[in-house]
């Protein structure tokens, strides 16, 4: 089974983060510029939160809140779930499942090192079943 390692070896390790002082209306700047849903929350590379399109909705829109005026401080999930570059698909698959995450920060030793997707993982597990599958009708046929 393929780890977080295989996706981020392909997708790479770069994630887009800003501060939790930084506004609500910046982080929405920012998921727009890159075409992204989430953000995630740092200090000093270390991970304080994720704030995503579900974060806007349920905490700042509803809420009746102004984005320009909200620091990501008050609308951020603050201590996300992390994995590891070592954790299989299939386990993040489930726990994404089971919580209805979309995104899941990679972290190791206290240091954010990327972040993976649903569709991250599902693209991999897709072309793992692929692999698998051609590998066997090489092996009838030969």
């Amino acid at each position: 089974m393929k780890t977080i390692q295989h996706i981020l070896e392909k997708k790479g390790s770069s994630v887009y983060a800003l501060s939790a002082e930084n506004s609500v209306f910046e982080a929405l700047e920012l998921m727009m510029a890159q075409n992204i849903s989430a953000v995630l929350i740092t200090e000093n590379k270390c991970l304080k939160g994720i704030f995503t399109e579900r974060d806007y909705a349920r905490k700042v829109i509803l809420m009746g809140k102004s984005s320009k005026e909200t620091a990501l401080q008050e609308a951020m999930t603050p201590n996300p779930h992390c994995i590891t570059r070592q954790d299989t698909l299939s386990a993040c698959m489930n726990l994404m499942a089971d919580n209805h995450y979309r995104h899941l920060p990679v972290v190791e030793d206290g240091i954010l090192v990327g972040m993976i997707s649903i569709g991250d993982v599902v693209k991999s597990i897709i072309q793992e079943q692929k692999d698998a599958l051609d590998h066997l009708q090489q092996y009838l046929h030969s």
